[in-house]
Protein backbone atom coordinates (compact mmCIF):
# COMPACT_ATOMS: atom_id res chain seq x y z
CA UNK A 1 0.00 0.00 0.00
CA UNK A 2 1.47 3.69 -0.93
CA UNK A 3 1.79 6.14 1.63
CA UNK A 4 -1.03 8.16 -0.31
CA UNK A 5 -3.48 5.54 0.15
CA UNK A 6 -2.58 5.40 3.59
CA UNK A 7 -2.96 8.36 4.35
CA UNK A 8 -6.25 8.39 3.20
CA UNK A 9 -7.21 5.66 4.85
CA UNK A 10 -5.96 7.23 8.10
CA UNK A 11 -8.04 10.39 7.60
CA UNK A 12 -11.30 8.07 7.34
CA UNK A 13 -9.86 6.60 10.64
CA UNK A 14 -9.60 10.07 12.73
CA UNK A 15 -12.84 11.24 11.01
CA UNK A 16 -15.08 8.38 11.93
CA UNK A 17 -13.10 8.94 15.74
CA UNK A 18 -14.40 12.55 15.40
CA UNK A 19 -18.09 11.75 14.77
CA UNK A 20 -18.11 9.66 17.24
CA UNK A 21 -16.32 12.27 19.51
CA UNK A 22 -19.00 14.79 19.93
CA UNK A 23 -21.76 13.05 21.62
CA UNK A 24 -19.10 11.15 23.99
CA UNK A 25 -17.05 13.74 25.12
CA UNK A 26 -20.55 15.58 25.92
CA UNK A 27 -21.48 12.46 27.99
CA UNK A 28 -18.67 13.25 30.07
CA UNK A 29 -18.59 16.89 30.72
CA UNK A 30 -19.70 18.88 32.60
CA UNK A 31 -21.27 16.39 34.91
CA UNK A 32 -18.25 14.80 35.60
CA UNK A 33 -15.75 16.68 34.76
CA UNK A 34 -15.29 20.10 34.33
CA UNK A 35 -13.72 21.09 30.74
CA UNK A 36 -9.67 22.09 30.89
CA UNK A 37 -9.75 19.06 33.67
CA UNK A 38 -10.61 16.88 30.60
CA UNK A 39 -8.31 18.65 28.65
CA UNK A 40 -5.87 17.98 31.20
CA UNK A 41 -5.84 14.06 31.09
CA UNK A 42 -6.11 13.95 27.81
CA UNK A 43 -3.23 15.58 26.75
CA UNK A 44 -1.19 14.36 29.72
CA UNK A 45 -2.28 10.55 28.79
CA UNK A 46 -1.80 11.23 25.17
CA UNK A 47 1.58 12.71 25.85
CA UNK A 48 2.74 9.73 28.15
CA UNK A 49 2.04 7.56 25.62
CA UNK A 50 3.76 9.79 22.97
CA UNK A 51 6.97 9.79 24.73
CA UNK A 52 6.66 6.02 25.56
CA UNK A 53 6.14 4.69 21.80
CA UNK A 54 8.81 7.11 21.24
CA UNK A 55 11.88 5.82 23.45
CA UNK A 56 11.25 2.21 22.71
CA UNK A 57 10.77 2.72 19.18
CA UNK A 58 12.15 6.28 17.21
CA UNK A 59 15.46 7.54 17.99
CA UNK A 60 15.08 10.78 16.61
CA UNK A 61 16.95 13.95 17.85
CA UNK A 62 15.38 17.22 17.62
CA UNK A 63 17.35 20.42 16.26
CA UNK A 64 17.49 23.29 19.07
CA UNK A 65 16.30 25.59 16.59
CA UNK A 66 12.64 23.83 15.75
CA UNK A 67 11.59 23.70 19.27
CA UNK A 68 10.50 27.12 19.26
CA UNK A 69 8.41 26.37 16.29
CA UNK A 70 6.96 23.46 18.20
CA UNK A 71 5.91 25.28 21.18
CA UNK A 72 4.19 27.48 19.15
CA UNK A 73 2.27 24.84 17.01
CA UNK A 74 1.46 23.54 20.51
CA UNK A 75 -0.11 26.98 21.18
CA UNK A 76 -2.66 26.34 17.97
CA UNK A 77 -2.82 22.50 18.02
CA UNK A 78 -2.99 21.46 21.64
CA UNK A 79 -3.90 24.52 24.19
CA UNK A 80 -6.14 26.77 21.93
CA UNK A 81 -7.63 23.52 20.00
CA UNK A 82 -9.00 21.67 23.31
CA UNK A 83 -9.27 24.26 25.36
CA UNK A 84 -11.63 26.11 23.29
CA UNK A 85 -13.32 22.84 21.43
CA UNK A 86 -14.38 21.37 25.35
CA UNK A 87 -15.29 24.46 26.60
CA UNK A 88 -17.54 25.44 24.09
CA UNK A 89 -18.80 21.89 23.55
CA UNK A 90 -20.03 21.88 27.21
CA UNK A 91 -22.09 25.01 27.02
CA UNK A 92 -23.38 24.26 23.55
CA UNK A 93 -24.97 21.35 22.03
CA UNK A 94 -22.79 18.69 20.02
CA UNK A 95 -24.84 19.65 16.51
CA UNK A 96 -24.09 23.56 17.23
CA UNK A 97 -20.65 22.59 17.31
CA UNK A 98 -20.72 19.72 13.94
CA UNK A 99 -21.88 22.65 12.11
CA UNK A 100 -19.29 25.26 13.26
CA UNK A 101 -16.67 22.76 11.89
CA UNK A 102 -17.38 22.44 8.37
CA UNK A 103 -15.90 26.06 8.10
CA UNK A 104 -12.66 24.29 8.76
CA UNK A 105 -11.84 23.36 5.52
CA UNK A 106 -12.80 26.80 3.94
CA UNK A 107 -9.98 28.45 6.60
CA UNK A 108 -7.54 25.70 5.71
CA UNK A 109 -7.60 26.32 2.11
CA UNK A 110 -6.90 30.19 2.93
CA UNK A 111 -4.16 29.81 5.76
CA UNK A 112 -2.40 27.34 3.20
CA UNK A 113 -2.64 29.56 0.03
CA UNK A 114 -0.34 32.49 2.75
CA UNK A 115 1.90 30.15 4.48
CA UNK A 116 2.40 27.29 1.86
CA UNK A 117 1.69 29.36 -1.45
CA UNK A 118 -0.75 26.62 -1.81
CA UNK A 119 -2.84 26.90 -4.99
CA UNK A 120 -6.40 28.04 -4.84
CA UNK A 121 -8.02 26.03 -7.40
CA UNK A 122 -11.50 26.53 -9.05
CA UNK A 123 -11.72 22.40 -8.71
CA UNK A 124 -11.18 23.12 -4.91
CA UNK A 125 -13.18 25.68 -3.71
CA UNK A 126 -15.87 23.44 -5.77
CA UNK A 127 -15.31 20.34 -3.74
CA UNK A 128 -15.28 21.88 -0.59
CA UNK A 129 -18.57 24.05 -1.87
CA UNK A 130 -20.26 20.64 -2.60
CA UNK A 131 -18.68 18.81 0.40
CA UNK A 132 -19.72 21.49 2.78
CA UNK A 133 -23.71 21.16 1.49
CA UNK A 134 -23.38 17.78 1.80
CA UNK A 135 -22.51 17.66 5.31
CA UNK A 136 -24.99 20.97 6.02
CA UNK A 137 -27.92 19.16 4.58
CA UNK A 138 -26.89 15.46 6.91
CA UNK A 139 -26.69 17.67 10.05
CA UNK A 140 -29.47 20.25 9.54
CA UNK A 141 -32.51 18.61 8.58
CA UNK A 142 -34.22 16.57 11.16
CA UNK A 143 -31.91 18.13 14.18
CA UNK A 144 -32.31 21.11 16.36
CA UNK A 145 -29.47 23.13 15.21
CA UNK A 146 -30.45 26.92 17.37
CA UNK A 147 -27.76 30.06 17.91
CA UNK A 148 -28.98 31.99 21.03
CA UNK A 149 -28.09 33.88 24.32
CA UNK A 150 -27.50 30.36 25.65
CA UNK A 151 -25.31 28.50 23.25
CA UNK A 152 -23.56 31.84 21.55
CA UNK A 153 -20.68 31.73 23.75
CA UNK A 154 -19.99 27.98 23.15
CA UNK A 155 -20.45 28.25 19.43
CA UNK A 156 -18.32 30.99 19.21
CA UNK A 157 -15.79 29.15 21.28
CA UNK A 158 -15.81 26.38 18.83
CA UNK A 159 -15.51 28.95 16.02
CA UNK A 160 -12.10 30.16 17.28
CA UNK A 161 -11.11 26.45 17.49
CA UNK A 162 -12.06 25.92 14.12
CA UNK A 163 -9.20 28.65 13.05
CA UNK A 164 -6.47 27.62 15.73
CA UNK A 165 -6.81 24.02 14.32
CA UNK A 166 -6.77 25.25 10.56
CA UNK A 167 -3.24 27.13 11.30
CA UNK A 168 -1.91 23.73 13.17
CA UNK A 169 -2.17 21.22 10.17
CA UNK A 170 -0.41 24.15 7.85
CA UNK A 171 2.08 25.50 9.97
CA UNK A 172 2.79 21.45 11.08
CA UNK A 173 3.58 20.49 7.43
CA UNK A 174 7.04 21.44 7.17
CA UNK A 175 8.31 19.56 10.13
CA UNK A 176 6.47 16.61 8.71
CA UNK A 177 8.93 16.41 5.72
CA UNK A 178 11.94 16.43 8.59
CA UNK A 179 11.13 14.61 11.29
CA UNK A 180 8.39 11.05 12.20
CA UNK A 181 5.53 11.79 12.83
CA UNK A 182 6.21 10.74 17.05
CA UNK A 183 8.63 13.00 16.89
CA UNK A 184 6.96 16.39 16.18
CA UNK A 185 3.85 15.36 18.33
CA UNK A 186 5.36 13.94 21.66
CA UNK A 187 7.04 17.79 21.85
CA UNK A 188 4.05 19.40 20.22
CA UNK A 189 2.32 17.68 23.13
CA UNK A 190 5.03 18.36 25.85
CA UNK A 191 4.87 22.48 24.93
CA UNK A 192 1.10 21.70 25.03
CA UNK A 193 0.70 19.97 28.72
CA UNK A 194 2.56 22.64 30.43
CA UNK A 195 0.32 25.43 28.53
CA UNK A 196 -2.85 23.43 29.57
CA UNK A 197 -1.87 22.66 32.62
CA UNK A 198 -2.73 25.84 35.33
CA UNK A 199 -5.95 26.00 33.47
CA UNK A 200 -6.90 22.59 34.39
CA UNK A 201 -5.26 21.92 37.69
CA UNK A 202 -7.64 23.11 39.50
CA UNK A 203 -10.53 22.03 37.91
CA UNK A 204 -8.73 18.20 37.63
CA UNK A 205 -8.54 18.45 41.57
CA UNK A 206 -12.94 18.99 41.91
CA UNK A 207 -13.44 15.66 39.76
CA UNK A 208 -14.86 13.40 41.85
CA UNK A 209 -13.49 9.66 40.60
CA UNK A 210 -15.62 7.23 42.59
CA UNK A 211 -18.73 8.55 41.16
CA UNK A 212 -17.49 7.41 37.90
CA UNK A 213 -19.62 4.76 36.68
CA UNK A 214 -17.83 2.15 33.87
CA UNK A 215 -19.75 3.98 31.03
CA UNK A 216 -17.47 7.61 31.89
CA UNK A 217 -14.32 5.52 32.27
CA UNK A 218 -14.97 3.97 29.07
CA UNK A 219 -15.64 7.43 27.45
CA UNK A 220 -12.48 8.89 29.47
CA UNK A 221 -10.77 6.10 27.90
CA UNK A 222 -11.69 6.89 24.59
CA UNK A 223 -11.18 10.26 24.17
CA UNK A 224 -7.61 10.18 25.80
CA UNK A 225 -7.11 7.03 23.17
CA UNK A 226 -8.71 7.37 20.43
CA UNK A 227 -9.45 11.08 20.03
CA UNK A 228 -6.31 11.84 21.35
CA UNK A 229 -3.66 9.69 20.71
CA UNK A 230 -4.48 7.98 17.70
CA UNK A 231 -6.08 10.54 16.04
CA UNK A 232 -3.29 13.34 16.15
CA UNK A 233 -0.53 10.51 15.37
CA UNK A 234 -3.23 9.98 12.45
CA UNK A 235 -3.77 13.19 11.35
CA UNK A 236 -0.84 14.47 11.62
CA UNK A 237 0.86 11.32 9.72
CA UNK A 238 -1.55 12.15 6.28
CA UNK A 239 0.49 15.53 6.26
CA UNK A 240 3.46 13.76 5.24
CA UNK A 241 1.62 12.64 1.94
CA UNK A 242 -1.09 15.43 1.50
CA UNK A 243 -1.58 18.88 1.42
CA UNK A 244 -3.32 20.69 4.18
CA UNK A 245 -6.45 21.40 2.23
CA UNK A 246 -7.52 17.75 1.62
CA UNK A 247 -6.74 16.50 5.00
CA UNK A 248 -9.33 19.07 6.05
CA UNK A 249 -11.75 18.64 3.82
CA UNK A 250 -12.32 15.43 5.48
CA UNK A 251 -13.97 16.77 8.33
CA UNK A 252 -17.38 16.70 6.07
CA UNK A 253 -17.17 12.63 6.50
CA UNK A 254 -18.00 13.23 10.25
CA UNK A 255 -21.96 13.55 9.90
CA UNK A 256 -21.91 10.81 7.27
CA UNK A 257 -20.15 8.43 9.83
CA UNK A 258 -22.21 9.56 12.35
CA UNK A 259 -25.56 8.86 10.37
CA UNK A 260 -24.12 5.32 9.27
CA UNK A 261 -22.87 4.39 13.67
CA UNK A 262 -26.78 5.52 14.13
CA UNK A 263 -28.36 3.47 11.59
CA UNK A 264 -26.75 0.36 11.51
CA UNK A 265 -25.63 -0.42 15.56
CA UNK A 266 -27.88 1.97 17.30
CA UNK A 267 -30.90 1.24 14.81
CA UNK A 268 -32.40 4.87 15.75
CA UNK A 269 -32.34 6.55 12.49
CA UNK A 270 -33.25 5.82 8.54
CA UNK A 271 -31.18 5.78 5.64
CA UNK A 272 -33.07 7.62 3.44
CA UNK A 273 -33.05 9.42 -0.18
CA UNK A 274 -31.97 12.68 2.54
CA UNK A 275 -28.95 11.15 3.90
CA UNK A 276 -27.91 9.25 0.81
CA UNK A 277 -27.89 12.39 -1.26
CA UNK A 278 -26.17 13.90 1.00
CA UNK A 279 -23.07 11.60 1.35
CA UNK A 280 -22.82 11.40 -2.34
CA UNK A 281 -22.24 15.14 -2.17
CA UNK A 282 -19.31 14.66 0.66
CA UNK A 283 -17.78 12.14 -1.23
CA UNK A 284 -17.45 13.77 -4.90
CA UNK A 285 -16.29 17.31 -2.55
CA UNK A 286 -13.70 15.13 -0.81
CA UNK A 287 -12.74 13.31 -4.39
CA UNK A 288 -12.36 16.75 -6.15
CA UNK A 289 -10.28 18.46 -3.20
CA UNK A 290 -8.16 15.08 -3.09
CA UNK A 291 -7.45 14.23 -7.01
CA UNK A 292 -4.65 16.42 -8.37
CA UNK A 293 -5.65 19.17 -10.91
CA UNK A 294 -3.70 17.88 -13.75
CA UNK A 295 -5.78 15.02 -13.07
CA UNK A 296 -8.88 16.10 -12.93
CA UNK A 297 -8.48 17.89 -16.48
CA UNK A 298 -7.15 15.48 -18.14
CA UNK A 299 -10.40 13.22 -16.59
CA UNK A 300 -12.69 16.23 -17.90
Amino acid sequence: MNKTLQAHLSLVIVNSIYAANFSIAKEVMPSHIQPFAFVLMRVFGALVLFWIVSAFFIKEKVDKKDLPYMAMLAVFGVALNQLLFLKGLSITKPINGAIIMTSNPIIVILIAALFLKEKISIQKMIGILIGAIGALIMLVYGNNFTVGSDTILGDMLILVNSFSWALYIVLVKPLMKKYNTFTVVKWVFLFGFIYVLPFGFSEFQEIAWEAFSPAIWRDVAFVVFATTFFAYILNTYSLRALSPSVVSIYIYLQPFFATIIAVYLYQNDDLDLRKITAAVLIILGVYLVSIPIKKFKKES
